[in-house]
């Protein structure tokens, strides 16, 4: 079932010009740092007005429901994950080729005609490039299911503008920890910020919950993380990912220098069990 809207495809390109528009005093992300992106890159996430992408094609790695899916990449994001295994395109805004959203449409839609389920737009951060990804709505068929891949750290702002617009968000809830959000990703306030925009989206979309088991990170992240989700939004669709691998940065950081055991998936399968988690492949 698509997204249920007077003409998603008209408020799209509502919106869109809109968010460019806001560009001038950007607080997409919940930075809220306010830069003047249109007078060339600014604020922490080193983005200007002009939108780049560094992936457009068929994946299969995602949520079985999901896939395959056609994935977007636009380039640039506003953390700084040690361990982003895109870390050299997702913190570089010029990165990639320049997007030319109606093109990368026709693309998306022959992949639709060819058997593909979903059309996905993620980064990096697809919200440090809102006014590019609603542009790409904005040339997509009504029925179209579309996914949101997010950080979930957005802002009030964001959120306006992505109402109605994507069937599913698909969010990554990445630390349980302010601690460990501020020493791997260089991000203060993460938790309180990401809980908002979860339960935003479970009330305006369907939503899955992505979490990575990083090595070391069991008690500090993971089981807040699951503990917070079976308290709040129970029987949410969870995806407990233990595929981390030590990529980008990460041999900065030493517990993150080994994939995760297989003690510790495991573990975090079990207090999963425990919670009574609504996990899916």
């Amino acid at each position: 079932m698509t997204v249920a809207t007077r003409n998603r495809a008209e408020r799209a390109r509502e919106n869109a010009a809109q968010a460019r528009e806001m560009l001038g005093e950007c607080r997409f992300c919940a930075h809220d740092c306010g830069a003047n992106r249109l007078a060339g890159p600014a604020g922490l996430c080193h983005a200007g007005a002009e939108t780049r992408f560094f992936g457009a094609q068929i994946e299969v790695t995602d949520e079985l429901e999901l896939i395959p899916t056609y994935a977007v990449a636009l380039s640039g994001c506003d953390l700084r994950c040690a361990f982003c295994i895109t870390g050299a395109e997702s913190w570089n805004s010029r990165a990639g080729e320049w997007f030319d959203a109606g093109a990368i449409a026709d693309r998306a839609v022959a992949a639709l005609d060819r058997g593909a389920r979903t059309v996905m737009v993620l980064g990096g951060e697809p919200s440090v490039n809102m006014h590019a990804a609603l542009e790409l709505v904005s040339h997509l068929p009504s029925e179209a299911r579309l996914v949101w891949k997010t950080n979930a750290h957005g802002g009030p702002q964001a959120r306006a503008l992505l109402e109605g617009m994507f069937d599913v968000w698909l969010a990554d809830f990445k630390f349980g920890s302010e601690a460990c959000a501020q020493r791997l990703a260089r991000i203060s306030n993460y938790v309180a910020v990401v809980r908002e925009n979860l339960r935003w989206a479970a009330e305006h979309s369907e939503l899955i919950v992505r979490h990575l088991l990083m090595p070391g990170h069991l008690d500090c992240c993971w089981k807040p993380v699951a503990a917070w989700l079976a308290a709040e939004l129970p029987g949410v669709k969870t995806n407990l990912r233990h595929g981390f691998w030590p990529a980008w940065q990460s041999r900065r950081h030493a517990e993150l220098r080994r994939p995760v055991s297989e003690a510790e998936a495991d573990a975090a399968l079990g207090w999963a069990r425990e919670l009574g988690l609504n996990l899916i492949p």
